[in-house]
């Protein structure tokens, strides 16, 4: 069995999911952030400004920018309702729709008379949106907040911002755990660049379609036909009952993990096809690859769960 990011036809494009123009609080205009994500040997960009009343409900794009290698998808930050610690919801929405209804969210401060923050994911995953926990240790969320978000597709795990400027980058563990309860969701990496620190070119997501469209792109991140890095690539999974191997670009270390405390790792030097046994995962109901490279950058595949290859193994 290969998980659809490598089985699917196409190629892999690169792209940033979790991106801020001046058209809210970032520092540049939405045609200078693509044309630096462009020249950084990007396929796409979200441009995903705060959708809060103090920025007008931006869903931002490009005025004069234009290049056929290169693509825009609509998207937003939006901000509605208040988490267990009394702040505002961040949830990420990829493919909004220009006409998207704004929230009663005048700035950064839960108010009476909105939406929650499950309210508005729902409505986002309705208005046909990829919709992204986002940022969950920057933001402090409990595992109850987390749960209460039903209308998702991933959870964002490592955030390039809030890495370099408070060094709260994860959202491993809010995954894992809702995972553990039988959530099918997916993981993304990205930048949530603002370009006021250094907090670009640090996170993205390789997405593999048959075309660089918005419409190819949004079908496949709903997919799952992705994986997320901050520099090398996963290159191929190939699952079998017992084993997986992966393949990629050299790296140091390859490792499969699963539910609770369930992992198994190799190490070495320029590892570029790894076959790893899965008796000490036997027992978990889903896994997923990470691999690392002698700088220390991580790509991840999104969770695998064995029901599908117990299935296609049998069939």
């Amino acid at each position: 069995m290969r998980p659809i990011a490598f089985s699917k036809s196409g190629k892999f494009w690169r792209g940033n999911l979790h991106t801020h123009s001046n058209c809210s609080d970032g520092l540049l205009s939405p045609d200078g952030l693509c044309q630096r994500y462009k020249d950084e040997g990007y396929n796409f960009l979200v441009i995903s400004d705060h959708f809060v009343g103090l920025y007008n409900y931006p869903v931002t794009e490009p005025s004069d920018f234009y290049d056929p290698e290169f693509i825009t998808i609509l998207g937003a930050e939006l901000h509605s309702g208040s988490t267990e610690n009394g702040e505002i919801w961040h949830i990420l929405a990829v493919g909004l729709p220009k006409d998207f209804l704004p929230t009663n969210s005048p700035n950064f401060v839960p108010t009476d008379n909105q939406e929650t923050g499950p309210e508005i994911a729902k409505r986002c995953v309705e208005a046909g949106a990829f919709v992204t926990i986002a940022h969950p240790q920057w933001s402090g969320l409990t595992l109850a907040d987390a749960r209460s978000i039903k209308a998702a597709h991933a959870v964002e795990v490592y955030n390039h911002g809030c890495a370099v400027s408070t060094d709260r980058p994860d959202g491993f563990h809010t995954l894992d755990l809702l995972l553990a309860e039988g959530r099918k969701l997916n993981l993304v990496a990205t930048d949530d660049a603002h370009f006021s620190d250094p907090d670009y070119f640090g996170g993205w997501v390789m997405v593999k379609s048959n075309g660089n469209s918005p419409d190819a792109i949004l079908k496949s991140l709903k997919e799952g036909a992705f994986y997320s890095s901050q520099g090398p690539d996963l290159v191929d999974i190939e699952i079998e009952t017992s084993s997986v191997e992966v393949h990629s670009t050299p790296v140091s270390t390859v490792i499969i993990q699963g539910q609770g405390s369930a992992y198994v790792v190799q190490h070495g030097q320029s590892l570029v096809s790894t076959q790893l046994s899965l008796e000490r995962l036997k027992k978990s109901p889903w896994l997923r690859v990470t691999i690392i490279d002698h700088n220390g950058k991580r790509a991840w595949s999104n969770p695998i769960w064995r029901h599908q290859f117990q299935a296609e193994s049998e069939a």
